[in-house]
């Protein structure tokens, strides 16, 4: 390492530039850095010269990423065909620690190849060494396509002067040049064989004579005008017709012809004859025609100045380039008035035998614009003046040159120059700088070795944790950190010291008065040396410490707010519905008192009635929150709604037209059958309810496939296949805040006493508590669509739903059947049930009591327990059972139960379950069911 290398250094990167580099070159590297020139650093002291650092202007000139070259080595962009001479040129001027500049062919990342000027700038420390290399790049493709294209210019203009020269001869023997004789007074175009090739005319007719209307009728239709007005120039006056124009020949080509011409005059001055010749130059307009394009593709512009005249011939690039209207000639002093004053002249006099230079370089101010811009200048002169008798040359010439754009590659030495003169005054004033920062930080800044220990700290550590410079230097970092943060800290400080930088580690630091301060730590490393720097974010933490005590009251204020609703809900609900229970059994049984026993039926019935609005009450919200009991199977979904088609209609009325549309091969879903029922009923009459006037209700089936990006906008939800069923209807529809609210407990939007508003919300927790999904589209008077995506089932035997009515009460023949209920009143009930249909009951009131019984000799052919009993559960209850009496039916009695939501996870072979409150006949039947399931299981055969 350098002497720099005992330097205080904080690493940090700014724009990717390495900091040693920039403490050596200074503010002029950033300037160089965003002036758009492309600029790269490679590291002078590792082999292979290692890029590392590359500028936005390098990358978008070789199309990689700087992320993709660091540490490659100088020359992995040459490319395959690069020339090996200077590789081994810019090798040497590297080991030798000198400048260059070369040109090599540089291969981009998307495989184009072009042309890099490279000029190499070693950058040299306080001592004397060169660290690093400084390159500058510029794309010289197209400056040196210009020196091609010149190349390609002067052979085409000789082979335009040698066109023009055979044109001459020709014309001057005949043979491949046409004449005319237009007879003016008797109206008679006559011309030669030639004249009549080009112009497409019998040659006969032509050598006898046309109407002069022959003369124009083979002109392009694009010339044709202007040659007319040329003759009719001729015809009044004009002494020359000269014109380049096209016709077109039989066969339908096209030829570029010159045509020069004059009048034959009476003495009055009319015109009595016109007579001219005309060539083809066709290949003379093909070949200025290339160079135009070679000139306008290679940003060249031409000129040709012939001493003695005042004006230049030029090309169109060439009035382009100095900011004039594009024209084929202009005058001398417009040429050089462009020029600035402090440089020499474009068009020079070449008087007294005077040369031009071959190549120079002047700077113009575009008129249109008044923009400066830098050109170069090449060309060579031309003797063309007669040789005397001695043979010696006149003093004739001309110039023909080229002009070409170099205002970037000068731009680019201009900074490169700055660069160069001023680096050692900036590498000294940078260090002062670099102290400055240290000396004046606000966060903490240190040096550390690969031992462990700080080498250097600044002073901001007694500002920040009261600790004096030369009491943190010699040692260990972690003596200066919380026990309960030392470990973590050692661990991160390894990692940063092999090369895995840290960034936002926060640990807490020591204050020297005991107090904690928490620090976040950010390091880079060079050589054997750590360097970080940490800011004080102790405030920061307190302030995100107080917003999540606040987030948190908030939530909880939110959450209140919620419980609030339900309870009232739940509160105005159970009440109407307690009123009708009590109140009905008050009369019934004041009438029994009474002696009045006719009518009792009545009252009976309506206190029965508000107790099944209760139970179904409760059924919704256990539905809403996901807690009901579940059996999922396979559902044949276009059978069930098929089933469905009569209780629809009935239940619709004749106002509304039902539409079924089901999907052909649909696959069964999986879900419970009687609570998609339930759903698809419920949907049918909230949509009867939003078309009071009448209307349509479509319901659909088909196949969906939900996509990954929509699934991740929905909790709980994953990609896949599903089966849906899609309940649309033409009514009144929602606006954007009830749709929001409409799965919310309680939230209805009819009149009061007309609906729970736990309608949707049941249909909403059931169908996410089986897998699926659901949506509601509403607009305001177009109608409203519920869509439900219920999961696929592989399976077979799907059933197909149905409404199924309840046959007998069936009664039993003996049979020992044990209760476990911790509810006196609901055990009362079920025993004197049992007893009525023929079956002999024992009873337990917890699962310790029922545990005696059945460790007892005692038959039991049926257990029928509580899920939820205080102590030992009735799941718990059974798996004991079974283990002492194998095979041992099972009968489940829950009101809510969260582990037996889904039945098919919580049965086993030989159970059951019945939902609380449940009518004594529907117990009769499961416990018949289960008994005779097991009556079959045991006759059969082993």
């Amino acid at each position: 390492m350098s002497g720099r290398a005992e330097a205080v250094i904080v690493m940090e990167r700014d724009s990717g530039v390495l900091p040693e580099v920039r403490a050596l070159c200074g503010p002029l590297l950033d300037a160089l850095v965003q002036s758009g020139m492309p600029l790269t650093i490679t590291d002078h002291r590792r082999p292979g010269e290692p890029l590392v650092f590359a500028n936005p202007a390098f990358e978008r000139l070789t199309g990689h990423a700087f992320s993709g070259l660091a540490n490659r080595p100088f020359g992995f962009l040459a490319a395959a065909d690069a020339d090996p001479a200077i590789l081994a040129g810019i090798e040497e001027a590297l080991a030798a620690d000198r400048p260059l500049t070369a040109d090599l062919r540089v291969m981009r990342k998307d495989g184009t190849i072009f042309w890099d000027r490279l000029r190499l700038t070693p950058v040299v420390d306080g001592q004397g060494a060169t660290p690093y290399f400084l390159w500058t790049h510029c794309d010289q493709t197209v400056d040196l396509a210009r020196m091609e294209v010149e190349a390609e210019l002067a052979a085409s203009r000789q082979a335009l002067a040698n066109a023009k020269e055979r044109a001459r001869l020709a014309q001057a023997v005949g043979g491949t040049a046409g004449a005319w004789e237009w007879d003016v007074a008797d109206g008679r175009l006559y011309a030669d064989a030639r004249f009549a090739e080009l112009y497409g005319l019998d040659p006969v007719a032509a050598g006898n004579g046309l109407s002069t209307d022959a003369f124009f009728d083979s002109i392009h239709t694009d010339d044709r005008m202007r040659i007319r007005i040329a003759v009719a120039g001729v015809m009044h006056g004009a002494d020359i017709f000269a014109k380049d124009y096209r016709v077109v020949a039989r066969d339908g080509t096209v030829h570029w012809v010159s045509a020069r011409g004059g009048a034959d005059r009476t003495a009055d001055g009319a015109v009595r004859r016109f007579r001219g010749v005309l060539a083809d130059i066709t290949e003379q307009k093909r070949v200025e025609e290339q160079l135009r394009v070679a000139q306008t593709a290679g940003g060249v512009g031409t000129f040709e100045y012939i001493s003695g005249f005042g004006t230049v011939s030029v090309s169109e690039q060439f009035c382009r380039l100095l900011g004039l209207h594009p024209t084929t000639a202009l005058p001398v002093r417009t040429v050089n008035a462009v020029v600035l004053a402090e440089d020499a002249p474009l068009i020079t006099s070449l008087e007294g035998g005077e040369t031009a230079p071959p190549y120079r370089e002047f700077r113009i101010r575009r008129p249109d614009t008044g923009e400066i811009r830098w050109l170069a200048q090449r060309g060579e002169h031309r003797r063309d003046g007669k040789r005397d008798r001695e043979g010696r040359q006149g003093s004739g010439s001309r110039f023909i040159g080229v002009i070409y754009d170099i205002t970037a590659s000068k731009d680019a030495e201009e900074k490169l120059r700055q660069f160069a003169e001023t680096l050692e005054a900036r590498v000294e004033e940078r260090t002062r700088e670099r102290d400055r920062v240290w000396n004046n930080s606000r966060d903490l800044l240190v040096i550390i070795g690969a031992d462990g220990l700080c080498r250097a700290v600044s002073p901001s550590w007694t500002a920040i944790l009261g600790h004096e410079t030369d009491e943190v230097v010699g040692r260990q970092v972690q003596d200066f950190v919380h026990a309960d943060d030392v470990v973590a800290t050692a661990e991160a400080l390894m990692g940063a010291l092999h090369d895995q930088n840290l960034t936002n580690f926060e640990n807490r630091q020591l204050h020297k008065d005991g107090s904690l301060r928490w620090i976040s730590w950010n390091t880079s490393k060079e050589g054997d040396l750590v360097y970080a720097y940490g800011r004080d974010i102790t405030e920061d933490k307190q302030r995100a410490d107080m917003l999540r005590q606040t987030e948190e009251q908030l939530r909880q204020a939110q959450k209140m707010e919620a419980v609030g609703q339900l309870t009232g809900g739940l509160a105005h609900d159970f009440n109407n519905m307690l009123m009708g229970v009590i109140g009905g059994l008050d009369i019934v049984r004041r009438r029994i008192s009474q002696g009045r026993l006719n009518d009792l039926d009545r009252f009976m019935d309506a206190s029965m009635a508000s107790a099944q609005r209760a139970a179904a009450l409760t059924h919704r919200l256990l539905a809403f929150s996901r807690r009901q009991s579940l059996d999922p199977k396979p559902i044949d979904v276009n059978g069930l709604v098929r089933s469905m088609e009569d209780l629809l209609r009935r239940t619709l009325g004749e106002q509304i037209e039902l539409r079924i549309t089901v999907a052909e091969n649909l696959t069964a879903a999986r879900s419970d059958v009687n609570q998609l029922e339930s759903a698809i009923l419920n949907l049918a009459i909230n949509a009867r309810d939003a078309m009071p006037d009448g209307g349509i209700l479509t319901i659909e089936t088909s196949r969906a496939t939900l996509d990954r990006s929509y699934t991740n906008r929905h909790d709980g939800l994953s990609p896949g296949d599903y089966v849906m069923i899609r309940v649309s209807d033409t009514g009144m529809g929602m606006p954007p805040d009830v749709v929001a609210k409409a799965f919310d407990p309680f939230f209805t939007t009819k009149p009061i006493g007309q609906g729970t508003g736990l309608g949707l919300s049941m249909i909403y927790g059931f169908v996410k508590q089986t897998g699926g999904h659901v949506r509601i589209d509403s607009e305001p008077w177009r109608g409203t669509a519920i869509t439900l995506y219920l999961p696929c089932d592989g399976g077979a035997n799907a059933q197909d739903g149905g409404f199924a009515g309840m046959g007998e009460t069936p009664e039993g023949a003996g049979e020992i059947v044990l209760v476990v209920e911790d509810d006196d009143s609901v055990r009362l009930l079920v025993l004197d049930v049992l007893q009525e249909l023929g079956y002999t009951a024992l009873h337990a009131a917890d699962g310790r009591g029922a545990l005696s019984v059945i460790e007892s000799s005692s038959q039991i052919d049926l257990l029928i327990t509580d899920v939820g009993l205080p102590g030992l559960n009735g799941r718990q209850l059974a798996e004991i059972a079974r283990r002492r009496r194998p095979n041992l039916p099972v009968l489940f009695v829950t009101g809510y139960a969260a582990n037996a939501a889904v039945r098919g996870d919580f049965l086993e072979p030989g159970m059951d379950m019945v939902m609380k409150p449940f009518a004594m006949d529907e117990l009769a039947a499961k416990i018949r069911g289960i008994l005779e399931e097991r009556q079959v299981l045991a006759a059969a055969p082993p």
